[in-house]
């Protein structure tokens, strides 16, 4: 959802956004973009019915839920690399576990300059619950954060990567969250041998023409 008017806060932080998105690629600087999703573990209640010469498969309406995980993905779009791990929650541990896993990554990065939204769990006060302040602040200065906006998770490449993924591997019922981890390990692997990359376009010039109601100083 994007604002309906003028909206300052909004179109601030979507421009630092597509800043960022100009840099060109830099090892030492690398951008990466990190989102979350939960992932429903849907069991069936009647074994389905594989699909035969003539026949397509046939799955009853009928499911039982079994649980919920959580996908954390960041991908490096100039790079066309992805990590994705998978967790039994979402809580802030979690998340800072996660970016524990990104900087060991890009162990020799200078700086990681990280675009995610601004969920309450994605602040550098759940590094400090998480670790010991030592290692807390250590691992929040390998990082720069940058936050999309809100109502701006669009502009999150991360989330066309979690797209795909759902599309690609995760779109059917299971039930069991080591299968998920199996399913997604084996889709990560496969997409980062191909580098596959999210072709951007949109620009801040394209920004202030097509939103620019958004824009207080701007006439729509």
């Amino acid at each position: 959802m994007i604002p309906p008017e003028h909206n300052g806060s909004f179109v601030a932080n979507m421009e630092r956004v597509l800043d960022v998105y100009k840099r060109p690629f830099d090892p030492l600087r690398p951008v990466v973009c990190m989102d979350e999703s939960p992932k429903q573990l849907i069991g069936e209640v009647r074994a389905p019915v594989p699909a035969s010469p003539g026949q397509p498969a046939k799955q009853d309406y009928e499911y039982r839920r079994v649980g919920v995980c959580n996908i954390f993905l960041a991908c490096e779009p100039l790079a066309g690399k992805r990590r994705v791990t998978i967790t039994e929650r979402k809580t802030k541990r979690d998340w800072a576990v996660f970016l524990e896993q990104i900087a060991g990554h890009y162990s020799n990065a200078d700086k990681i300059t990280l675009v995610m939204d601004n969920l309450n769990t994605h602040e550098p006060g759940a590094l400090y619950e998480a670790f010991p302040p030592e290692k807390a602040k250590a691992l929040w200065d390998r990082f720069e954060f940058v936050y999309t906006p809100k109502h701006g998770s669009w502009l999150n490449m991360a989330e066309i990567e979690l797209n795909v993924l759902t599309g690609q591997c995760l779109n059917r019922r299971i039930d069991d969250i080591e299968v998920v981890r199996k399913e997604v390990n084996a889709w990560q692997k496969h997409r980062n041998n191909r580098q596959a990359k999210v072709n951007w376009q949109f620009t801040t010039k394209d920004a202030r023409i097509k939103l620019s109601r958004l824009y207080p100083t701007l006439e729509s």
